[in-house]
Parts: C-alpha cells; structure tokens; sequence
C-alpha cells in the first residue's frame, strides 16, 4: 500500500507532467505519427534531474540528431516510439533509469490541398488531423455555387503540388464522394469524414460538374420521370419513391438499373417488390445510372 509520501510524490509528477506537457493527450502520443520537418522538444531525466533539453526537427530523410545518441529514425514512428528508440541507447549507455520525453511543437507534415469552390484553395498544415468540414472551414468556406459533392482523394496532395492536373486525378483515381447538402446544408455530421494527412479535396462548382457524375435518372412508370441529384447511399427504390413513386401501370418487379461502366452497359435487374417487401436488399445506386421501371403487361 503506497504511503502518504509516496501518493504526495506521484500526484506532483502528475501535476508537472500537466503543466509542462498540456498538448500531450493520449489520443496525441499515441495515434499521431511523426513526419518530415516535424519539430519536436526532448527533455531527459535522470537522477531526479534534467539531463537534457533540446528542440529538433525531423529531417527530410526522417531522423532526428539526438545529443549523446546520434541520429535516430523519427518519420512513422509514434512519439512513445520515438522515446523509447531514444531511452535504450541512454540507459544502456549514460543513465539509470532514464525518463525521455517528447512534445510535438511545431507539425509540419499533416499538410491538405483542397481546390475548386472554395474561398481560399491550396495547401493547409494543421496541428492534428483535420475532418473535411474543418478543412472546408480552414479555407474560408464553400462558395454558394459549389456541387453538391465533394471528392476525397487519399494521399494526392502531393501530386497537385507537382502540377497534377486534378480532374485527370479524379477520373483515374477512385475517390470518396461526400454529399454535402447533408454536410453543409443539412448538418449531418455523419458526413463529416475523417481526413488522413496528404489528402485532397475537390468540390467542384456545380456548373462544371459532369451532368453523369452527380445526378441519377428515373424513367418509366413513375408520377415524376426526369433527373434526380446523387447523393451517397442513395437506393434504387428510393430514388422510385423521389421520383413520385410508382404509376398506376407500373411493374416495379421487373424494375432494371442500367449502368455505363468504361464504355459499357450493364442492366441489373431488381425486384423492387420484394425489396418493398424486405425480402431483397435495395441496391445502392452510382452517379449517372439510370432506373427504369415498365409497364405492366396486364
């Protein structure tokens, strides 16, 4: 059982820990992992006192020159990595039981590129990572003409600081589509993605997205033919019911999506009776497909 003294001693070093290191949540040492022209601040503890105090930067090659150690790989690595890669080669070396401890003070390499109908596009550093409506924030806002979806390309910022062209990126990359009328105009936060560090996002202007990339179609026997906007989730007989639902002749069971994939079509039949039913799953549609439901033969 710990003795009063003992108690008193812990909730000091809790207490200076706190104080010394307020930006070191858990979350923060363990999740985030360091990168290129990080700059950390290392301190060493031994023999109750400070051995060593220091601020270092990452290097473009990902190591960090450590005093007595010499270089030690930091890029990747988690800041509890990173001060037990140091702490070994110390103890083994120079000190009892020495304590490292590392801070994050300036983060460089969590960085976004975000483009199109944005107030302030271009490259964003952030100190921790950013969700997509906080980089939506961060750039001044979407514009009142921007489309309704946003594209998340994973690991691309870098290519469109080289020059990419971001609509090429688009076409042969297979981005996350974010509907942002839920977003944006609805606040459902459960369209406020998780961004990774080096992503990029594209909101193109509403005017210049391509007609097949954020609308579906419904024709047929339904009360409302016509195009519908895409939205993330959006299911084959609920984009029936958008559209009016179902006609007075109409044959839902026989119901087809037709599909245009690399110059090919496909039709996929569906049931949507028995989706009515619950005994099918309703299939999720793509931007640009195209519902058909027929008449009925009786």
């Amino acid at each position: 059982m710990l003795s009063r003294v003992s108690v008193a001693i812990c909730l000091s070093v809790c207490v200076f820990l706190c104080l010394a290191y307020p930006d070191l949540a858990p979350g923060q040492r363990d999740e985030y992992r360091l990168g290129a022209t990080d700059v950390i601040s290392l301190k060493v503890y031994a023999g109750g006192e400070q051995q060593l105090s220091v601020d270092l930067t990452v290097s473009v090659q990902g190591v960090v020159s450590v005093p007595m150690v010499g270089q030690v790989t930091a890029m990747g690595l988690t800041i509890p990595q990173l001060e037990k890669s140091i702490r070994i080669p110390l103890e083994r070396d120079y000190y009892v039981d020495p304590q490292v401890h590392i801070v994050v003070t300036e983060y460089h390499s969590i960085h976004y590129y975000i483009s199109g109908a944005v107030r302030n596009p271009g490259s964003y550093e952030s100190t921790s990572r950013l969700s997509l409506m906080e980089l939506i924030a961060k750039a001044g806002g979407a514009l009142p003409e921007r489309g309704n979806v946003a594209y998340v390309l994973r690991s691309a910022a870098t290519e469109v600081e080289a020059s990419t062209d971001i609509s090429t990126l688009v076409k042969t990359r297979d981005p996350d589509k974010v509907d942002l009328r839920q977003l944006l105009d609805r606040g459902n936060l459960a369209n406020d993605v998780p961004l990774e560090p080096g992503d990029l996002v594209y909101i193109p202007l509403e005017k210049a997205l391509n007609l097949a990339a954020s609308k579906i179609y419904v024709d047929g026997q339904v009360e409302s033919p016509g195009v519908y906007d895409y939205q993330p989730g959006l299911t084959a007989l609920n984009a029936c019911v958008m559209a009016g639902g179902f006609s007075k002749f109409a044959a839902p069971h026989r119901a087809a999506i037709i599909r245009v994939n690399n110059g090919e079509q496909r039709v996929i039949k569906v049931n949507l009776v028995a989706v009515r039913e619950g005994k099918l799953i309703d299939p999720e549609l793509e931007p640009g497909d195209r519902i058909n439901v027929p008449e009925t033969w009786f």
